[in-house]
């Protein structure tokens, strides 16, 4: 493991997933299955390989049924985070700082899916993170490779990798990937309860300390029971009747 790369990381799983009904009207979207395997169970495969040490997972739909779910992974270390309301990402992330320590940490979506290029999209962020100019790190994904994605994008990137919100009516070559390296001081001045992190991007941008890295692998844009059926032919699975579906 490189020296900047994080040991800890977080996954967002407490969302109600309502794009995703009527699958998430008996079971939370975290444990939708994507060609035989959960969402939820990708993303920490992904996190385990790449030797992360310990990840805390925030829960709240169906809050139990997801928790015996992830008491039977043996790895990656797992700290759950019951959320009674929920917190949004930037509250979610900034009600786990106490269990994430005081180093730069991951944070992704339970239910972003990805293949890797060459190498470990997680690896690349552990080597582009620089504790020194970077609050936040965020993985791209080009807009025209996005399968599923349809939108105006979210974010220019300047050739040294600084990003820039996309305003009005402008249309970015790039969106978040779900997938990014956060430092704790961006929560520095972050407000109590719920709300979004992309509050607090907006203010690293500000300050110059927002910064991105291109995918050079397939990401897949999960929000729908189409989008599902849609990535699962791209895999090269059989349809399935959702309301059939393995839970």
């Amino acid at each position: 493991m490189n020296a900047t790369m994080p040991k800890a990381a977080m996954v967002l799983a407490a969302g109600l997933g309502k794009r995703m009904r009527p699958l998430t009207d008996t079971l939370p979207k975290p444990l939708v299955p994507v060609a035989g395997r959960t969402l939820i169970d990708r993303v920490l495969d992904r996190m385990d390989e790449a030797g992360i040490e310990r990840v805390v997972v925030n829960l709240h739909h169906f809050r139990s049924t997801l928790e015996a779910h992830l008491r039977q992974r043996a790895r990656p270390r797992l700290d759950l985070k019951p959320e009674a309301e929920l917190l949004e990402t930037g509250g979610g992330v900034k009600n786990a700082l106490d269990t994430l320590g005081p180093d730069a940490f991951f944070v992704a979506n339970a239910d972003v899916l990805w293949l890797d290029g060459k190498r470990s999209a997680l690896e690349r962020l552990g080597a582009a993170w620089d504790n020194a100019t970077m609050d936040a790190l965020l993985l791209l994904q080009r807009t025209t490779t996005a399968l599923g994605y349809e939108g105006g994008g979210d974010y220019f990137c300047d050739p040294l990798g600084r990003l820039r919100r996309r305003r009005g009516s402008e249309i970015s070559p790039y969106i978040f990937a779900g997938i990014q390296i956060l430092h704790p001081r961006i929560f520095a001045e972050a407000p109590a309860g719920a709300f979004s992190l992309n509050r607090l991007y907006d203010k690293a941008q500000e300050e110059g300390r927002l910064w991105g890295l291109v995918h050079d692998g397939r990401w897949f844009h999960v929000g729908t029971p189409e989008g599902l059926a849609e990535t699962e032919a791209e895999l090269g699975v059989v349809p399935v009747s959702p309301s059939i579906r393995p839970r």
